[in-house]
């Protein structure tokens, strides 16, 4: 399956959090999306592993998602090097997405940092044909998305361009939901740590963010990226 947008997150939830309206816009218009979750968050301190499986499963369902997959690097510790480089690049080059989503280039997580650069620097590599990659057992072809862009996460980043993304925030929020045992809407075990994302102001700040960035162009929700080049439209008039 050829993808339109393929959106690549440190953890499970990374996407939900930070992108998922834009995939739900997108998805409605008839494109084809699908997510990368580069760990399991098994270094989470409520839930574990196995249940952030079942989670992003329930998230990818209302999402409507295409396809998902996990590849499984160690949460919190793998690296920027060639192995984790071309184990993405062979997902790109599978997919061939025109547009990648990733995580912020900087911010709370060190993963989501690590994260951002090493997405960003397998697209670019993804698209050198001497790199090689296979895929059962057969040579892949060299592919290099179109665009790279970077969502926002903890840290309140100023973002380069913003997407409207009125009528799909809510189910944006109900994606977040699924993740029950991370979030304020919590029915996990009794007891569980109290952590940075698990208060209702965190999931309150979620919902006022996409307000904000909408109010600030005009509409009701809205959400921001970062670019790695300068945007470009065809004409002043495609502007909102």
């Amino acid at each position: 399956m050829k993808l339109d947008i393929l959106a690549v997150g440190a953890h499970p939830d990374d996407i939900e959090l930070s992108c998922a309206g834009t995939l739900a816009k997108e998805i409605a218009a008839g494109k084809k999306v699908g997510v990368l979750d580069l760990t399991r968050g098994e270094l989470g301190s409520r839930g574990s592993a196995e249940i952030r499986d079942q989670e992003a499963a329930e998230a990818s369902k209302i999402l409507g998602l295409h396809v998902r997959e996990n590849l499984g690097f160690r949460d919190g510790f793998f690296t920027n090097d060639e192995f984790h480089q071309k184990e993405i690049i062979r997902i790109i080059r599978k997919y061939q997405p025109e547009i990648v989503l990733c995580n912020a280039i900087d911010d709370r997580h060190i993963d989501h940092g690590k994260g951002s650069q090493l997405t960003s620097n397998a697209c670019f590599l993804s698209g050198l044909r001497r790199i090689e990659t296979e895929l059962n057992g057969e040579l892949q072809k060299e592919w290099r998305p179109k665009h790279v862009y970077h969502y926002i996460q903890w840290k309140e980043i100023e973002p380069d361009f913003v997407v409207d993304i009125t009528g799909f925030n809510d189910i944006k929020m109900a994606s977040v939901q699924a993740y029950k045992t991370q979030f304020f809407s919590d029915k996990g075990k009794p007891g569980e740590p109290q952590t940075p994302i698990s208060n209702k102001n965190f999931y309150d700040s979620i919902d006022y963010r996409a307000r904000n960035l909408g109010r600030l162009i005009g509409v009701d929700y809205a959400e921001g990226y970062t670019t790695e080049r300068y945007v470009a439209v065809n004409s002043i008039t495609d502007l909102i």
